[in-house]
Protein backbone atom coordinates (compact mmCIF):
# COMPACT_ATOMS: atom_id res chain seq x y z
CA UNK A 1 0.00 0.00 0.00
CA UNK A 2 1.35 3.88 -1.26
CA UNK A 3 1.87 6.11 1.47
CA UNK A 4 -0.51 8.30 -0.42
CA UNK A 5 -3.29 5.46 0.20
CA UNK A 6 -2.45 5.47 3.95
CA UNK A 7 -2.62 9.32 4.26
CA UNK A 8 -6.36 9.59 2.61
CA UNK A 9 -7.22 6.42 4.90
CA UNK A 10 -5.89 8.29 8.04
CA UNK A 11 -8.19 11.71 6.91
CA UNK A 12 -10.98 9.62 6.33
CA UNK A 13 -10.70 8.18 10.18
CA UNK A 14 -10.25 11.36 11.37
CA UNK A 15 -13.17 13.27 9.57
CA UNK A 16 -16.13 13.81 11.98
CA UNK A 17 -19.65 12.20 11.53
CA UNK A 18 -22.54 14.81 12.73
CA UNK A 19 -24.99 13.41 15.08
CA UNK A 20 -28.20 16.09 15.14
CA UNK A 21 -30.12 15.84 18.36
CA UNK A 22 -34.00 17.43 18.07
CA UNK A 23 -35.78 18.01 20.70
CA UNK A 24 -39.57 17.76 21.35
CA UNK A 25 -39.58 21.01 23.21
CA UNK A 26 -38.94 24.65 21.43
CA UNK A 27 -35.19 24.12 21.72
CA UNK A 28 -32.62 25.01 19.53
CA UNK A 29 -31.02 21.13 17.81
CA UNK A 30 -27.56 20.23 18.55
CA UNK A 31 -25.04 19.43 16.29
CA UNK A 32 -22.63 16.06 17.97
CA UNK A 33 -19.66 15.41 15.93
CA UNK A 34 -17.93 12.53 16.67
CA UNK A 35 -14.46 11.43 15.05
CA UNK A 36 -15.32 8.02 12.68
CA UNK A 37 -12.72 6.33 14.47
CA UNK A 38 -13.75 6.66 17.96
CA UNK A 39 -17.22 5.54 16.84
CA UNK A 40 -15.65 2.58 15.10
CA UNK A 41 -14.21 2.00 18.44
CA UNK A 42 -16.68 2.01 20.73
CA UNK A 43 -18.89 -0.01 17.98
CA UNK A 44 -16.27 -2.90 18.23
CA UNK A 45 -15.73 -2.47 22.36
CA UNK A 46 -19.56 -3.09 22.30
CA UNK A 47 -19.63 -5.93 20.18
CA UNK A 48 -16.92 -7.51 21.82
CA UNK A 49 -18.88 -6.86 24.94
CA UNK A 50 -22.15 -8.51 24.10
CA UNK A 51 -20.37 -11.22 22.81
CA UNK A 52 -18.11 -12.08 25.94
CA UNK A 53 -21.59 -11.52 27.88
CA UNK A 54 -23.49 -14.39 25.95
CA UNK A 55 -20.10 -16.53 26.25
CA UNK A 56 -20.24 -16.26 29.90
CA UNK A 57 -23.90 -16.49 30.24
CA UNK A 58 -23.64 -19.84 28.39
CA UNK A 59 -20.61 -21.02 30.14
CA UNK A 60 -22.58 -20.33 33.72
CA UNK A 61 -25.92 -22.68 32.06
CA UNK A 62 -23.64 -25.12 30.85
CA UNK A 63 -22.09 -25.10 34.79
CA UNK A 64 -25.20 -25.11 36.15
CA UNK A 65 -26.31 -27.67 34.03
CA UNK A 66 -23.30 -29.81 34.40
CA UNK A 67 -23.68 -29.18 38.16
CA UNK A 68 -26.81 -30.84 38.60
CA UNK A 69 -25.78 -33.85 36.24
CA UNK A 70 -23.10 -34.34 38.83
CA UNK A 71 -25.80 -33.62 41.85
CA UNK A 72 -27.64 -36.56 39.93
CA UNK A 73 -25.37 -39.23 39.70
CA UNK A 74 -24.23 -38.57 43.39
CA UNK A 75 -27.65 -39.15 44.90
CA UNK A 76 -27.81 -42.03 42.61
CA UNK A 77 -24.77 -43.67 43.70
CA UNK A 78 -25.20 -42.88 47.13
CA UNK A 79 -29.08 -44.65 46.39
CA UNK A 80 -26.83 -47.50 44.81
CA UNK A 81 -24.46 -48.05 47.64
CA UNK A 82 -27.46 -48.34 49.92
CA UNK A 83 -28.98 -50.89 48.44
CA UNK A 84 -26.21 -53.23 48.13
CA UNK A 85 -25.61 -52.51 51.43
CA UNK A 86 -28.92 -53.65 52.55
CA UNK A 87 -29.06 -56.87 50.32
CA UNK A 88 -25.55 -57.76 51.87
CA UNK A 89 -27.42 -57.13 55.32
CA UNK A 90 -29.93 -59.05 54.25
CA UNK A 91 -28.23 -61.55 52.78
CA UNK A 92 -25.94 -61.85 55.65
CA UNK A 93 -28.58 -62.43 58.44
CA UNK A 94 -30.28 -65.22 55.89
CA UNK A 95 -26.81 -66.93 55.91
CA UNK A 96 -26.55 -66.68 59.49
CA UNK A 97 -29.90 -68.05 60.06
CA UNK A 98 -29.49 -71.00 57.72
CA UNK A 99 -26.25 -72.09 59.32
CA UNK A 100 -28.34 -72.84 62.43
CA UNK A 101 -29.55 -75.85 60.80
CA UNK A 102 -32.92 -75.76 62.19
CA UNK A 103 -36.01 -74.73 62.32
CA UNK A 104 -36.80 -74.47 66.16
CA UNK A 105 -33.51 -72.28 66.29
CA UNK A 106 -34.15 -70.40 63.38
CA UNK A 107 -37.30 -69.34 64.89
CA UNK A 108 -36.30 -68.53 67.98
CA UNK A 109 -33.32 -66.54 66.83
CA UNK A 110 -34.77 -64.21 64.48
CA UNK A 111 -35.00 -60.47 65.34
CA UNK A 112 -38.04 -58.42 64.71
CA UNK A 113 -34.02 -57.13 61.96
CA UNK A 114 -18.21 -45.59 36.03
CA UNK A 115 -21.94 -46.01 34.16
CA UNK A 116 -24.70 -43.66 33.03
CA UNK A 117 -28.09 -43.34 34.08
CA UNK A 118 -29.73 -46.54 32.39
CA UNK A 119 -27.06 -48.99 33.86
CA UNK A 120 -27.57 -47.79 37.00
CA UNK A 121 -31.59 -47.94 36.97
CA UNK A 122 -31.18 -51.51 35.36
CA UNK A 123 -28.90 -52.16 38.29
CA UNK A 124 -31.15 -50.60 41.36
CA UNK A 125 -33.84 -52.57 39.55
CA UNK A 126 -31.94 -55.64 39.53
CA UNK A 127 -30.70 -55.14 43.33
CA UNK A 128 -34.65 -53.98 44.34
CA UNK A 129 -35.89 -57.96 43.09
CA UNK A 130 -33.20 -59.47 45.23
CA UNK A 131 -34.16 -57.32 48.30
CA UNK A 132 -37.83 -58.06 47.69
CA UNK A 133 -36.87 -61.99 46.62
CA UNK A 134 -35.22 -61.61 50.12
CA UNK A 135 -37.87 -59.99 52.53
CA UNK A 136 -40.50 -62.48 51.44
CA UNK A 137 -38.44 -65.34 52.61
CA UNK A 138 -38.41 -63.30 55.99
CA UNK A 139 -41.73 -62.49 55.33
CA UNK A 140 -42.40 -66.40 55.54
CA UNK A 141 -39.78 -66.99 58.20
CA UNK A 142 -41.79 -64.12 60.17
CA UNK A 143 -45.20 -65.64 59.75
CA UNK A 144 -43.54 -69.45 60.50
CA UNK A 145 -41.54 -68.02 63.89
CA UNK A 146 -45.69 -66.81 64.96
CA UNK A 147 -47.07 -69.98 63.98
CA UNK A 148 -43.97 -72.01 65.82
CA UNK A 149 -44.60 -69.90 69.28
CA UNK A 150 -48.04 -70.56 68.45
CA UNK A 151 -48.19 -73.93 68.55
CA UNK A 152 -48.23 -76.04 72.23
CA UNK A 153 -44.65 -77.20 73.03
CA UNK A 154 -43.89 -79.13 75.98
CA UNK A 155 -45.10 -80.20 79.31
CA UNK A 156 -47.05 -77.12 81.23
CA UNK A 157 -45.58 -79.35 84.30
CA UNK A 158 -43.50 -82.13 84.95
CA UNK A 159 -45.38 -85.28 85.84
CA UNK A 160 -46.73 -88.68 85.44
CA UNK A 161 -50.32 -88.80 83.24
CA UNK A 162 -53.03 -89.96 85.71
CA UNK A 163 -55.82 -89.63 83.18
CA UNK A 164 -55.40 -89.33 79.69
CA UNK A 165 -57.71 -87.90 76.76
CA UNK A 166 -60.59 -89.66 75.61
CA UNK A 167 -63.46 -91.76 76.67
CA UNK A 168 -62.75 -92.73 80.60
CA UNK A 169 -64.53 -93.28 83.61
CA UNK A 170 -64.74 -90.39 85.84
CA UNK A 171 -63.54 -91.08 89.17
CA UNK A 172 -65.92 -89.47 91.36
CA UNK A 173 -69.25 -90.35 89.50
CA UNK A 174 -67.99 -93.32 87.77
CA UNK A 175 -70.08 -93.27 84.96
CA UNK A 176 -68.70 -93.20 81.16
CA UNK A 177 -67.75 -89.78 80.06
CA UNK A 178 -65.45 -87.88 77.78
CA UNK A 179 -61.79 -86.19 79.13
CA UNK A 180 -61.54 -83.51 77.02
CA UNK A 181 -57.37 -83.25 78.10
CA UNK A 182 -54.74 -85.29 80.15
CA UNK A 183 -54.52 -84.67 83.95
CA UNK A 184 -50.56 -84.37 85.14
CA UNK A 185 -49.79 -85.37 88.87
CA UNK A 186 -47.73 -82.94 90.40
CA UNK A 187 -46.73 -81.67 94.48
CA UNK A 188 -49.57 -78.75 95.31
CA UNK A 189 -47.77 -75.41 94.88
CA UNK A 190 -45.74 -76.37 91.83
CA UNK A 191 -45.01 -73.75 89.14
CA UNK A 192 -47.99 -73.96 85.86
CA UNK A 193 -46.35 -72.61 82.70
CA UNK A 194 -48.06 -72.22 79.62
CA UNK A 195 -46.58 -74.24 76.58
CA UNK A 196 -47.60 -71.28 73.88
CA UNK A 197 -47.15 -67.46 73.77
CA UNK A 198 -50.85 -65.89 73.40
CA UNK A 199 -53.20 -63.82 75.46
CA UNK A 200 -55.02 -64.26 78.64
CA UNK A 201 -58.68 -64.93 77.58
CA UNK A 202 -60.23 -66.51 80.84
CA UNK A 203 -58.89 -66.22 84.60
CA UNK A 204 -61.05 -67.61 87.30
CA UNK A 205 -63.49 -70.40 88.46
CA UNK A 206 -64.82 -72.53 86.75
CA UNK A 207 -67.20 -74.99 87.49
CA UNK A 208 -66.01 -78.38 87.98
CA UNK A 209 -62.33 -77.56 86.82
CA UNK A 210 -61.43 -75.07 90.14
CA UNK A 211 -59.25 -72.21 89.18
CA UNK A 212 -58.86 -72.31 85.43
CA UNK A 213 -56.85 -70.29 82.94
CA UNK A 214 -57.30 -70.02 79.19
CA UNK A 215 -55.05 -68.82 76.79
CA UNK A 216 -55.38 -68.09 73.03
CA UNK A 217 -52.64 -68.69 70.91
CA UNK A 218 -53.73 -67.75 67.45
CA UNK A 219 -53.51 -69.83 64.45
CA UNK A 220 -56.46 -71.79 65.88
CA UNK A 221 -54.41 -72.90 68.92
CA UNK A 222 -56.18 -72.78 72.57
CA UNK A 223 -54.89 -74.10 75.98
CA UNK A 224 -56.68 -74.37 79.38
CA UNK A 225 -55.03 -75.37 82.78
CA UNK A 226 -57.71 -76.43 85.92
CA UNK A 227 -57.87 -77.47 89.12
CA UNK A 228 -55.21 -74.71 90.21
CA UNK A 229 -54.83 -73.49 94.09
CA UNK A 230 -53.91 -69.71 92.55
CA UNK A 231 -54.18 -68.12 89.18
CA UNK A 232 -50.85 -65.73 88.66
CA UNK A 233 -52.48 -63.78 85.33
CA UNK A 234 -55.08 -61.90 84.71
CA UNK A 235 -57.53 -61.48 81.21
CA UNK A 236 -55.68 -59.26 78.16
CA UNK A 237 -52.33 -60.46 79.76
CA UNK A 238 -49.94 -61.22 77.53
CA UNK A 239 -47.77 -64.18 77.91
CA UNK A 240 -44.78 -66.15 76.58
CA UNK A 241 -43.92 -69.72 76.35
CA UNK A 242 -42.63 -71.07 79.58
CA UNK A 243 -44.17 -68.03 81.82
CA UNK A 244 -45.49 -68.93 85.07
CA UNK A 245 -49.51 -68.98 84.65
CA UNK A 246 -50.45 -70.43 87.88
CA UNK A 247 -49.78 -72.67 91.18
CA UNK A 248 -51.02 -76.10 91.17
CA UNK A 249 -53.73 -77.22 93.61
CA UNK A 250 -57.02 -79.34 93.70
CA UNK A 251 -59.44 -76.85 93.71
CA UNK A 252 -62.87 -78.02 91.83
CA UNK A 253 -64.17 -81.71 91.46
CA UNK A 254 -60.47 -83.32 91.85
CA UNK A 255 -59.34 -86.42 93.80
CA UNK A 256 -55.91 -84.74 94.32
CA UNK A 257 -53.64 -82.52 93.39
CA UNK A 258 -52.73 -82.31 89.85
CA UNK A 259 -52.74 -79.88 86.74
CA UNK A 260 -55.44 -80.68 84.07
CA UNK A 261 -54.55 -79.85 81.01
CA UNK A 262 -56.03 -79.08 77.30
CA UNK A 263 -55.09 -78.34 73.96
CA UNK A 264 -57.71 -77.03 71.56
CA UNK A 265 -57.36 -76.83 67.89
CA UNK A 266 -59.83 -75.09 65.45
CA UNK A 267 -62.71 -74.98 68.31
CA UNK A 268 -62.40 -78.54 68.90
CA UNK A 269 -60.09 -80.58 71.61
CA UNK A 270 -57.39 -82.84 70.55
CA UNK A 271 -54.81 -84.99 72.56
CA UNK A 272 -52.45 -82.90 74.30
CA UNK A 273 -50.06 -85.79 74.10
CA UNK A 274 -49.29 -85.27 70.71
CA UNK A 275 -47.40 -81.83 71.84
CA UNK A 276 -45.74 -82.29 74.92
CA UNK A 277 -42.54 -83.28 73.23
CA UNK A 278 -43.04 -82.07 70.06
CA UNK A 279 -39.70 -80.42 67.79
CA UNK A 280 -40.35 -78.70 65.03
CA UNK A 281 -42.06 -80.61 63.09
CA UNK A 282 -41.88 -83.78 64.40
CA UNK A 283 -43.48 -85.54 66.99
CA UNK A 284 -41.31 -87.57 69.44
CA UNK A 285 -43.27 -90.09 71.53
Amino acid sequence: MSLKRIRRIFKISLLPITIMVVPHAKMKPKKIEIPFCLLLFLFTFFLVGVLYTFSTATKSIEYRRMKRMVEYYKGEFESLNTKVKSLNDTQNELARLLALRSKKKIFETIEDSDTDSTDIQSIKREIDKAIESVWEIKKYLREEKDRYFSTPIGWPVRGKITSRFGSREHPLTKSDSFHSGIDISVPEGTPIRATASGIVVYSGWSYGKGNTVVIEHGHSFTTLYAHNKKNLVTVGQRVKRGDVIAISGSSGDTTGPHVHYEVWKNGRPVNPERYLAWEGNVYKE
